[in-house]
């Protein structure tokens, strides 16, 4: 990645995206970029916050790319008709997948730590960075996430950090098989299950994940990966988890509505560990960041201190506020793991849960809609309530012909107390409606980056009401 190359972002707004833009940048590439959100002038703040730091926007109409030496980076799945893409193909530019671009960049590391696995990358790969960076390591941190540790007024949008050493840890998709571009010396498995895949895919795409690896980081409690990790024959690792044999496990859970305590027990030594984020889904985490921590050498001693000052990701079980007893929070889950372990953190403590989803498109509904049911269906009960709008869409090509209506009807069918209400700003008025002293509100989505926005909404209307 050498200063004369220049980087053309299409959708450059996305939470792959913009980080990777800032990492190239900071490499000393040229970056300029456009996004539909600019164009439809959605996210101003993010999209000025770019402007600021030298990244040229221009409108998703082909008008910022005029030279053939440009590279354009797009998804795979992003339509030719595109005017970018089309444009780009004209021009004969190279074209790249974000993952491609960062695999790049990632392999050629000295160090590396790729997280992957269908839930909880984003955290992990948060973890693992933070404690990396008090221990003095000075990585370069590639997360789909903002990291609350590493934002501040100069970086509200800190979903990466570029770092001086040759150490680098990013999160790795397995959703569009780019999984497989990666050469990591620390590969982090933290669960097997559907979500964008089949389970046949996903396990050859995650054994290779971890068979390529010098040292592997795998969720011993997981069915799943204990089965991949068997089939291998895998010895360069260690494990995580809950069970006995778990070489990092954790015992003495103490859980608490807004953080955690428990032991970390490791090679007969016992260990404390205090977390700021909830949930046994989170201890989970942190064990498989200090795992792979260690596995680079720094001290469990280091890591602990560190993981004790972490204080999550936005929109990870994102506190917006409370009013009248009444809690609002934000929350990514979208997949059935997702939204099952932040059920499973409400519903440890006593208070109804008025649980918002927008599946994010109606391709996951085809896929998993059952499975989506199922988890609201399992973990909410009694007075509890589930409201849906329509997918989100941005346009495209796609098969709508199955929508949250029919995640609604399963919930209902299964004894739940499911709402469907199309437009968005109607669910936020029956939540208010709804919203009683005690209450704890989560909103869940994911590819929208206005949903925070919703959720501070529906605050402020409870607030006024």
């Amino acid at each position: 990645m050498s200063e004369d190359k220049s980087y053309y972002f299409c959708g450059i707004g996305g939470s792959g995206m913009l980080p990777l833009a800032m990492i190239v940048k900071a490499a000393g590439a040229q970056v300029a970029g456009s996004d539909r959100a600019l164009d439809q002038g959605r996210l101003a703040d993010k999209f000025q916050w770019l402007q600021d730091r030298g990244i040229r926007l221009f409108q998703q109409d082909g008008s910022g790319l005029g030279d053939g030496c440009q590279i354009l980076v797009a998804s795979a799945a992003i339509e030719e008709t595109v005017p970018d893409v089309a444009r780009a193909t004209a021009l004969g530019c190279r074209r790249m997948t974000r993952a491609e671009l960062l695999a790049e960049h990632f392999n050629a590391m000295s160090r590396s730590i790729a997280v992957g696995g269908t839930s909880g990358k984003s955290t992990v790969t948060g973890m693992i960075g933070w404690i990396l960076t008090e221990a003095g390591r000075d990585p370069t941190i590639m997360n789909g996430a903002v990291m609350k540790n590493f934002a501040d007024a100069d970086a509200p949008f800190a979903s990466s950090r570029v770092g001086g050493s040759a150490l680098m840890v990013s999160e790795v998709d397995e959703s569009d098989g780019s999984i497989a571009l990666f050469d990591p010396e620390i590969a982090v498995l933290n669960n097997v299950s559907l979500d964008h895949k089949s389970l046949e895919e996903l396990r050859q795409l995650f054994g290779d994940f971890v068979a390529k690896s010098q040292h592997a980081i795998w969720n011993h409690d997981d069915a799943e990966s204990r089965t991949l990790i068997n089939i291998r024959e895998l010895t360069h690792g260690s494990s995580f988890g809950f069970l006995e044999g778990a070489d990092y496990q954790a015992v003495q859970v103490e859980e608490k509505p807004l953080s955690s305590n428990f032991v970390l027990r490791r090679s007969g030594a016992d260990h404390p560990v205090s977390l700021q984020v909830p949930g046994r889904h989170n201890i989970a985490n942190a064990l498989a960041a200090i795992a792979a921590s260690c596995a680079v050498g720094v001290s469990i001693e280091a890591a602990i201190s560190a993981i004790g000052t972490f204080r999550g990701l936005a929109r990870r079980f994102d506190i917006v506020g409370s009013t009248d007893d009444i809690s609002v929070i934000d929350d990514f889950g979208h997949n059935p793991d997702k939204i099952a372990a932040t059920l499973k953190t409400l519903k440890a403590f006593p208070g109804r849960v008025i649980a918002f989803f927008q599946p994010h498109g109606y391709g996951p509904i085809q896929k998993m809609g059952e499975e989506l049911a199922g988890v609201f269906s399992q973990y909410l009960d009694g007075d509890d309530r589930v409201i849906l709008c329509d997918p989100v869409y941005f346009g495209g090509t796609v098969d709508r012909s199955r929508g949250s209506e029919s995640i609604v009807d399963s919930i209902n069918a299964a004894g739940g107390r499911a709402e469907y209400l199309a437009a968005r700003p109607d669910c936020g008025d029956r939540i208010a409606e709804l919203a009683e002293s005690g209450d704890r509100i989560v909103i869940m989505g994911a590819r929208d980056d206005t949903l925070h926005g919703f959720a501070v909404s529906i605050l402020k209307q409870i607030a006024r009401d």
